[in-house]
């Protein structure tokens, strides 16, 4: 029996992505967890594994095509001798479920189906190939009370024909009112560009990074109760150990960055105000117990921030040698989805662009992000009163006000300016 491969959703966020390329063609063989393609998300080119075995009957959609949408059928799966009718139409789009049950009702469902939405699960699309969808319908299953074992939790074949027969099937979920379109943010672009009528300019199509970039940070300024707390930390100390360090491991090839002081700052400073360590959970705060540090990479286009996991534990060098991994890979967008993703804390330095302070916009569901800026010399007032001159850096953090309070993100700032005043102490 015909099965259709699906455009699959390999990101949280993705809803359409590119077949930058086909690794297989038309009359090959394939295996379950056999890579097939190669597919260009909102954040990287990742590959994509089949789920069920067969030949591939016919590819429908070309390499190189951009905004495939997710659950497109892609290509054909058939049996060995079976030929590859007529080609079907892509899978329909998600639908609410009033409308699923208002098509039911004007018209009975076949059997069996090429391809059909996936199931619900508490208002999540549950994911599971054509095939084990056919098979659950005949045994009476509920996909959502089914564990995949496929790519990314995938439901297929095996997991189906494991599952206990006869399972009752979960009450669909009550027809929700479809969510109103965001409401523009700005002129159209027809009227923008009319105000420009006569003037050279060049218009720039939005890659799916860009969209996403977007869509999060302006979720973020409307839905994020943002406040800002600034201070300067002096980095003379910082920068004399710094130089000592990298003295004694320049024949190991290590060197130390002042960013690689800042993230073991942070990081100790979420153990040593664990309160602060936490992030937004939509109708609840959870609290993390390790210190998972993202930090921003700006890449062409747009900006990754890669996520230095347990980062307290881990020794400064170990730290620089992973973030300049992260950066890297960052840049040609190689990162898997779980290097990018997670993290309570976020920071932005912008300070090596000489860029002596700004505020950053937090990104969801982080709880804070540091934006830190140059060191500057500037004059000072020594703990005797002398005047004297100093490396001082400018930094400020971004607070969700939903998950930490002003006195306790005063004092998750006051620990991140300890740690970089007293850098010897981050070794104990």
């Amino acid at each position: 029996m015909a099965i259709e491969i699906l455009m699959p959703a390999l990101s949280p966020t993705m809803e359409e992505g590119t077949l930058a390329k086909w690794l297989v063609k038309e009359g090959d063989e394939v295996k379950s967890g056999q890579v097939m393609a190669e597919i260009e998300t909102d954040k990287a080119t990742m590959e994509f594994e089949a789920v069920d075995e067969g030949i591939i009957g016919k590819i429908l959609i070309a390499e190189g095509t951009s905004g495939v949408k997710v659950n497109t059928a892609i290509a054909i799966l058939v049996e060995e001798g079976e030929e590859v009718g007529a080609t079907p139409s892509p899978a329909p789009q998600k639908q609410d479920a009033a409308e699923e049950k208002a098509g039911r009702e004007e018209k009975p469902e076949p059997k069996a189906e090429a391809a059909k939405p996936a199931p619900k699960a508490d208002g999540n699309r549950v994911f599971a190939s054509p095939l084990a969808r056919r098979i659950a319908a005949d045994k009476g299953l509920d996909l959502s009370a089914v564990k995949g074992t496929g790519p990314h939790g995938r439901i297929v074949k095996a997991d189906v024909e494991a599952a206990k027969p006869g399972a009752p099937k979960s009450e669909a979920p009550k027809a929700e009112a479809p969510k109103a379109a965001a409401a523009p943010t700005g002129a159209s672009s027809d009227a923008v560009k009319k105000m420009f009528d006569g003037r050279e300019f060049e218009e720039v199509t939005l890659d799916g990074m860009r969209k996403t970039i977007a869509a999060r940070l302006t979720e973020a300024k409307q839905t994020i109760p943002h406040f800002y707390l600034r201070r300067e930390v002096q980095l003379d100390a910082l920068m004399k150990f710094r130089a000592t360090l990298n003295k004694q491991v320049e024949d190991r090839g290590i060197k130390l960055s002042v960013n690689d002081f800042i993230i073991k700052a942070c990081a100790l400073a979420l153990q040593q105000v664990p309160a602060a360590n936490a992030v937004w959970a939509g109708d609840r705060i959870l609290k993390l117990k390790p210190s998972d540090v993202a930090v921003a990479v700006a890449i062409e286009g747009g900006l990754f921030t890669p996520v230095l996991k347990d980062a307290d534990k881990k020794s400064l060098s170990s730290l620089s040698a992973e973030m300049k991994d992260l950066a890297t890979r960052a840049r040609s967008r190689k990162l898997a989805p779980h290097e990018y993703q997670g993290g309570s804390f976020a920071i932005s330095n912008l300070g090596m662009m000489g860029v002596e302070n700004f505020d950053a916009v937090i990104n969801p569901p982080h709880g804070a992000i540091l934006a830190v800026g140059a060191g500057i010399k500037k004059p000072v007032v020594g703990k005797d009163g002398e005047l004297t001159v100093a490396t001082v850096m400018s930094m400020t953090l971004s607070v969700d006000h939903r998950v930490i309070d002003g006195a306790l993100g005063a004092e998750l700032l006051a620990a991140i300016v300890a740690n970089l005043e007293n850098p010897l102490a981050m070794l104990a």
